[in-house]
Formats: C-alpha cells, sequence, structure tokens
C-alpha cells in the first residue's frame, strides 16, 4: 500500500543497521540504502530523547546537499536511558558486561528518534518503550556477551535475541522501537509526508 503511495519519492535510508533495513523491507517500500560516516557525539547538556533527536538530525546532515526534489531521507538513532545516563553501544565485552549489569533488576527506557528530511522539510520523531529485566547472573550475562556480541547494539543488547527472551519480564511500549526502529512511526510520518 504504501509503495503505491510512495511511488514518485524516492526513499533513502541512511543506516547500516541490518534490522532497520529489515524493517523497511517489511513495510514493502523501494529504498536506497546510502551511508555516510557521521561522529556520533552530542553536547553533554543533551538529555534523554534529546540526545537521540541530536544525534538522527546529525546523521542527516552530510546529505544535505545532495537530495533531490522527490527525495526522502530517513536517519535514526537508538539509545538506551538508565539512571539518567545515556548508554550508547559497548566498545567492548567489559563494557558491555556493565551496562547489563546495571540493568539487571531494574526498568529502563529505550529511545529511538527518526529524522525525516527533504529539500523543503524536516521532521524529527521520538519514541519511548520502557523495559524491565530480571536479576541477571554473572554466568547469563557472560553467556549472552559470549554468544550473541552485541556490540552494535545501544545498551549492549538485543530485545529480540537470547537475553531478551530470558530476561526482560516486562515491556511498555513499542516492541520495535527496543529492537531500533518504530516501524509504525515510520509509517505514520510517511503518509503525512504524501
Amino acid at each position: 500500500m504504501l509503495k503505491e503511495l510512495l511511488k514518485d519519492k524516492h526513499i533513502i535510508l541512511a543506516s547500516r543497521s541490518p534490522r532497520r533495513q529489515h524493517f523497511f523491507k517489511e513495510l514493502g517500500l523501494d529504498f536506497e540504502i546510502r551511508l555516510k560516516e557521521v561522529d556520533e557525539i552530542y553536547p553533554p547538556k543533551l538529555k534523554h530523547f534529546e540526545i537521540s533527536d541530536y544525534l538522527a538530525q546529525l546523521k542527516s546532515l552530510p546529505f544535505e546537499e545532495e537530495l533531490k526534489e522527490n527525495d526522502i531521507l530517513i536517519t535514526s538513532d537508538t539509545i538506551v536511558w538508565h539512571n539518567d545516563t545515556a548508554l550508547g553501544k559497548p566498545r567492548n565485552e567489559k563494557e558491555a558486561f556493565e551496562m547489563l549489569s546495571s540493568m539487571s533488576d531494574t526498568t529502563h527506557e529505550v529511545i529511538t528518534s527518526v529524522c525525516f528530511k527533504t529539500t523543503s522539510f524536516q521532521k524529527t520523531v521520538a519514541s519511548v518503550t520502557k523495559v524491565t529485566f530480571k536479576a541477571l547472573t554473572k554466568d547469563e550475562i557472560n553467556y549472552y556477551i559470549k554468544n550473541y556480541k552485541p556490540f552494535d547494539k545501544a545498551g549492549g543488547y538485543g530485545i529480540q535475541e537470547w537475553i531478551g527472551a530470558i530476561g526482560i519480564t516486562k515491556i511498555e511500549g513499542n516492541y520495535n522501537t527496543v529492537v531500533g526502529l518504530p516501524v509504525n512511526v515510520v509509517y505514520r510520518e510517511l503518509l503525512n509526508l504524501l
């Protein structure tokens, strides 16, 4: 349905995330993957969704000069917000272990922001989901890190992986936000652009 409505548009997904690419395929969209390197650094005064909004917009900046009239550029960023701190992607096993240990037996928020940009328009939308972990044992955390190597995931885990299946006791909000893209938001905003 969306594919037909957007047939005159050229959708550019600026993400190397296989999960985000999969979601776009699931929406039945024709899209191009276009990548540019960006240093994901944000001002320290930013909090909560301000961080993911800022980073999603930052990722769109290198494309500004090359967007054409019918292009819709989509960039996105996901963070885990826990104890008033943004958890990004762990750089090594030690960081992943520390992140997962800190979230054990607590609730955190996963925030995914999506930036939509055309030659004449920009809008950024954030989706927030609360996730609660059971008390994770050291063995469970180490097993997960060793076998799943979650170094490309905010907070050091993927909800769709083993740790999510055995460790998450409650979720309030959009599951796909935690995976990395609130598909319902993308669908709604693309319809609104028509």
